[in-house]
């Protein structure tokens, strides 16, 4: 399951989540560990797109956070990928920097996270794709492994 922030403008329309540029970066990430969107379960933490495309307000994070869980309870993912600090700072109930959270597993009512940067700030920070391929080769072996034996910091 891949959890993003919220639709953007695009999204927003189509009723689709990570579609244009940001989209075809995930989907490349995905395919680098051997797995395709159809593979996936991909939502995000806001259900609808913030005016402006402004960061999700806490009340607006609050009040979709019972879709959130209600979407993990439905899908019982074997792992969980937060992208971006929305997504990792509302499932793991922390307000680490995203790069402190990123490298580890950590988790969510006994699911496994793993927390990288989201597409949109790779396409803004090449820098970071490395790190975030990284990320995405953490998830994969966590899948491999199941979620037996894995333990957050």
């Amino acid at each position: 399951m891949i959890v993003g922030e919220a639709p953007g403008q695009e999204e927003d329309r189509r009723g689709l989540p990570f579609v244009g540029p940001a989209g075809k970066l995930l989907d490349l990430l995905l395919a680098s560990i051997s797995l395709s969107r159809e593979s996936v379960y991909i939502c995000n933490v806001v259900k609808c797109r913030p005016p402006s495309n402004r960061n999700p307000e806490p009340d607006e994070i609050e009040a979709c956070h019972p879709f959130l869980r209600a979407q993990i309870d439905f899908v019982s993912p074997q792992v969980i990928l937060a992208l971006g600090s929305i997504a990792a700072h509302t499932l793991l109930g922390r307000q680490d920097a995203l790069k402190r959270l990123r490298g580890v597993v950590h988790r969510y009512d006994g699911i496994p996270v793993v927390v990288t940067y989201h597409p949109a700030a790779l396409l803004r920070n090449a820098g970071w794709t490395q790190v975030a391929w990284e990320d995405f080769q953490l998830m994969r072996r966590t899948l491999e492994l199941g979620s037996g034996g894995l333990r957050a910091p």
